[in-house]
């Protein structure tokens, strides 16, 4: 009698070990954004009010579960505050709209440091020799459960959409592309039959961007996604949702990939650039202008 009890006993625990966690996060999604809190995102996020109700429907749950789930650690004596929070949330969420996802299942901690932080790296030459150096990054995506970024460049990104490099789409995007098992810029696309189509496009733009970085012609696309496969996705990713209309209009089929894959239109979100005014001839003044 005591074995069955102590048997039951351990299975009560059990189940309840897995039903807890199930109950928090329903309990957290449960509950409605302050409107502080949604003022954040508003304000940090300059796309949020130009989308339908329901997309904002979907981010502000996605970032509570984000915040329920992700722990934010200060680097270098910064002090976390809910504007960290709520702004990194919203643009990493951003990411997982109008798909089935579980918000970054295997992300467990955000580092956030000041400004740029330096990061030891080991350098080999043709020799063979090993050089120990330190870099400066802005932000980093590492494979066991931490992405770490410098708050001072998330938030130049969020006060000049475009404008500034977007480290937290950056580095979700490798996030999202090591869904797949390895970050090489092909994420977990679902339908197998996806691939095909995928990697001649992303391959065929990875080329021309190579060679637009060999010969400096510059387009929309900044040529540090040159370096590698990963760093292309996500520099393509970071791009997509920040200056859309020009992806669009440099690549196309590169831009119909990205469409199908995140099921949004970030044009949507945003005017259509004007286009630069063509300069004229002015005979008085003997000058363009």
């Amino acid at each position: 009698m005591d074995a069955l009890f102590v048997l039951a006993a351990l299975g009560l625990a059990g189940g309840a070990a897995l039903l807890w966690p199930r109950w928090r996060l329903r309990r957290a999604l449960a509950a409605p954004m302050d409107p502080a809190q949604v003022a954040l995102i508003r304000r940090n996020l300059p796309l949020y009010d130009a989308m339908p109700p329901e997309l904002q429907q979907q981010l502000k749950r996605m970032v509570r579960q984000f915040l329920h789930q992700k722990t934010f650690i200060g680097c270098a004596g910064l002090e976390v505050t809910d504007e960290m929070r709520y702004t990194v949330a919203a643009h990493a969420c951003l990411l997982l709209l109008n798909r089935p996802s579980r918000v970054y299942p295997r992300l467990t901690t955000i580092l956030m440091y000041p400004t740029e932080f330096l990061v030891p790296r080991r350098e080999a030459d043709a020799a063979g020799v090993i050089t120990e150096t330190r870099q400066g990054l802005l932000g980093e995506s590492w494979g066991d459960g931490r992405v770490v970024l410098s708050w001072d460049h998330v938030q130049q990104a969020a006060r000049a959409w475009g404008a500034a490099p977007n480290v937290v789409l950056h580095e979700f995007a490798h996030q999202l592309d090591s869904e797949s098992g390895s970050t090489n810029g092909a994420p977990y696309l679902g339908n197998p039959q996806r691939y095909e189509s995928w990697s001649t496009v992303l391959s065929r733009e990875y080329q021309r961007l190579r060679r637009d970085a060999m010969y400096g012609q510059q387009g929309v696309l900044d040529h540090y996604g040159a370096s590698n496969p990963a760093e292309f996705f996500a520099v393509a990713v970071e791009t997509y949702f920040t200056k859309p209309w020009q992806l669009a209009d440099e690549h196309a089929e590169l831009y119909a990939e990205f469409q199908e894959y995140f099921r949004v239109d970030p044009r949507a979100w945003l005017p259509e650039p004007r286009p630069a005014p063509v300069p004229e001839w002015n005979f008085a003044y003997g000058q363009w202008q």
